[in-house]
């Protein structure tokens, strides 16, 4: 039996974990779940440098891929923000203000909670399927802080750990990378409930894990090894010693294993390497490991150029090592960095049969993106990462985001650009597939994207574009192939708003035939306030949704109108102006059971008026992000009798007619209107909830023709 060598170091004291933030809590009145309300009271804002006048915001890694991004809090006491829904697993967040639009975020508070993390950073832990491994367990092991010389060391003992036990545990050390705690560990690395969850369900060996700080080489090995050692009844055997780090401390775990050869058998490198060659000897050194093992993210991880250059100078010297491939989901990030911990620690102390990557996982391979200037923006690459570029002409600003609909659910949070030495920016993160619209903000002053040639009429500023994928809105919004699409035209009509002439897009599908028998059945289609007639191809593609409905045979062949709806009486503009236009000019039906009307927020409210004033004039109606209820006198026997659905869509509690739309249903079953109140769509008042709505509620048109 090897004995651990003699206790010197101080005893360690009991980690305090975190209590509950009272600034965060679920929303209220969350149909879907995993929303959440950040909000800083309004004494702490008044408190903060700035605060009263400044922008108030809460930062967190809540974009796609972990992305880190910001969402503005507003309110007049209270400022507050609601993120979500957020996946379950983990978050790393805090709470700033902006003094002015140019100016650095400057940390409101360092919570009870950051004394688990680096600087004023708190973590929130959103349960749910997926995430068990990541949260507490019952009867689980310790934390404690080891103090040692001038060093501060927090260690992790087992369940059961037992200082007497006659065979002392095997030991893993863990690094941070530069400027971040050894407290990162505990916080958003989530060491202990990993551990915790291994040991107990009897997928790891029992072992003593201790997160170091920021060391050198020679502090490692000859101050915290023998101070551990001293400590806990930690074995002093390189067979029973590992060693990982991130970053710079994935460089510090292979250099330690170089320089203090016999001190550790295996090496785990997360988004790390080494910045030199490899020496003859010094692959012979590597080769006595038991295990070298290398993590890191996809594409957008900064280390991933470092990740390729190792595996390539290790494969080159001849150094059997392992590969556990680039995170399919996330960057350099600590969702890929708790996902490395729990993978190297299962493959520990114990014999393991498979060595390869995980599921999923791809080869590091190398990855350029166009040189700047060199490709329109947003360049999306086969995996769905996107690349945003400011030029130049943004060289003098201080800040530069891209304001986009790139958070959960389709929500609008501003994610930072990274100034590059040339003074262009740049923004790197992978999107699942869908159309998305953005704008960049400088300084806190809208621009459009001069590299992006896609236009909105309604809003100058955005720029659009899409990205293949495999969700619902990945496989509708973007382009069907060029001979399976209908034709998007203009028809021209005269409003009842001073007799003006108007516009309204046109889509007919790909084999539309002017001079068939029958004529068509129609669907009006009505856009939101703020947009114009323009909005449903632009922004929400519309087009794209129904050519993919008509390739796949979902749909009766129909027509779809989408006019302006602003200004105007709508209920007359429609019967009177738009209708009889498009019955004129095309070859679409007036029989009220083969016409359709649905819209968006204002468009929904047009719909529905329109609805109570005409009944049965539309068989089919789709109200999204509803409001309206039937007023007094309406006539609900005609709206029953003459209408074969009413379809009525709304985000969750994001959204700001999420309570308007349930009054609306409320209102309906009172006055015994037949309607069907459709699932609950995850996301705000906006475009990405109206797809998902118009993505369902076609098929459902004209049903008797099919």
């Amino acid at each position: 039996m090897i004995e651990p060598r003699p206790r010197h170091a101080a005893p360690p004291d009991r980690f305090a974990a975190a209590s509950p933030d009272p600034w965060v809590a679920p929303a209220p009145d969350d149909p879907v779940g995993g929303v959440y309300r950040f909000a800083v009271p309004a004494a702490a804002v008044s408190e903060a440098p700035g605060g009263r006048d400044g922008q108030v915001a809460v930062q967190g890694d809540f974009g796609p891929g972990r992305t880190w991004t910001e969402f503005n809090a507003d309110g007049e006491g209270d400022r507050a923000a609601t993120v979500g829904p957020l996946e379950p697993g983990v978050y790393t967040y805090r709470f700033v203000v902006r003094p002015t639009p140019d100016a650095e975020a400057v940390a409101i508070r360092r919570s009870e909670n950051s004394r688990e993390t680096t600087a004023d950073l708190d973590t929130l832990f959103v349960p749910g399927p997926g995430a068990a491994w990541l949260a507490d367990a019952p009867d689980g092991g310790e934390l404690a802080v080891l103090r040692y010389g001038t060093g501060e060391a927090l260690v992790w003992t087992p369940p059961g750990y037992d200082p007497d036990r006659p065979e002392p545990y095997p030991a893993l050390y863990l690094l941070p990378d530069e400027g971040r705690s050894h407290r990162d560990w505990a916080g958003p690395g989530r060491l202990k409930q990993i551990l915790d969850r291994l040991v107990l369900d009897g997928d790891a060996e029992p072992m003593v894990v201790v997160a170091a700080g920021d060391l050198a080489v020679q502090d490692l090995v000859q101050g915290l090894v023998p101070a551990a050692e001293a400590a806990y009844r930690v074995s002093p055997a390189p067979a029973d010693r590992a060693v990982a780090g991130i970053g710079r401390g994935a460089g510090t775990a292979l250099a330690s294993f170089l320089a203090a050869s016999g001190t550790f058998t295996s090496v785990g490198v997360l988004s790390g390497g080494l910045d030199r060659p490899i020496g003859p000897a010094e692959a012979r050194e590597l080769n006595a490991a038991n295990m070298i093992r290398v993590y890191g993210g996809n594409v957008t991880d900064p280390a991933y150029d470092d990740l390729v250059a190792l595996e390539a100078a290790l494969a080159a010297a001849g150094v059997a090592f392992e590969s556990d491939g680039a995170h399919p989901r996330a960057g350099g990030t600590w969702e890929t960095w708790r996902s490395a911990l729990r993978d190297f620690a299962q493959r520990l102390f114990r014999p393991v049969a498979d060595r390869g990557p995980s599921e999923g996982h791809r080869p590091f391979t190398a990855h350029e993106p166009p040189a700047p200037g060199t490709a329109p923006t947003p360049w999306i690459d086969a995996d769905g990462v996107a690349t945003f570029e400011a030029g130049p002409e943004f060289a003098a600003a201080s800040r530069v985001a891209v304001w986009g609909n790139f958070g959960p659910a389709g929500s609008w949070p501003r994610t930072p650009m990274t100034r590059r030495p040339d003074g262009t920016w740049r923004l790197t993160m992978p999107l699942q597939g869908g159309s998305y619209h953005y704008k960049f903000e400088v300084d806190g002053v809208e621009r459009k994207d001069p590299n992006n040639p896609a236009s909105v009429h309604s809003e100058p500023a955005w720029s659009t574009f899409a990205v293949p994928g495999d969700t619902l809105r990945g496989r509708y919004t973007v382009p069907a192939p060029a001979a399976e699409r209908g034709e998007a035209s203009v028809l021209a009509y005269t409003s009842t708003a001073g007799e003006a002439e108007r516009s309204a897009f046109v889509w007919t599908p790909p084999d539309y035939d002017p001079h068939r028998a029958e004529a068509y059945p129609v669907l009006y289609l009505q856009h939101g306030g703020g947009q114009t007639w323009t909005d449903w191809i632009e922004v929400g593609h519309a087009d794209r949704i129904l050519d993919h409905h008509h390739r796949q045979g979902a749909v009766v062949p129909m027509v779809v109108v989408m006019a302006n709806g602003n200004g105007v009486d709508f209920p007359t503009e429609l019967t009177a102006r738009i209708a009889p236009a498009a019955e004129a000019r095309l070859h679409v039906s007036a029989d009220p059971r083969r016409r359709a009307l649905a819209g968006l927020s204002m468009g929904s409210g047009h719909t529905l008026s329109t609805l109570w004033a005409h009944p049965g004039a539309f068989a089919y109606i789709g109200a999204m992000s509803a409001f309206g209820g039937p007023p007094e006198g309406t006539d609900i026997d005609a709206v029953n009798a003459g209408t074969a659905l009413i379809r009525v869509y709304t985000g969750d509690s994001q959204d700001f007619t999420y309570k308007p739309t349930l009054d609306l249903i409320a209102a309906m079953e009172r006055s015994g209107i037949a309607h069907e109140f459709a699932p609950v769509i995850p996301g705000p008042h906006g475009w990405d909830v109206w797809q998902q709505a118009l993505i369902d509620f076609l098929p459902r048109l004209f049903t008797a023709e099919r």
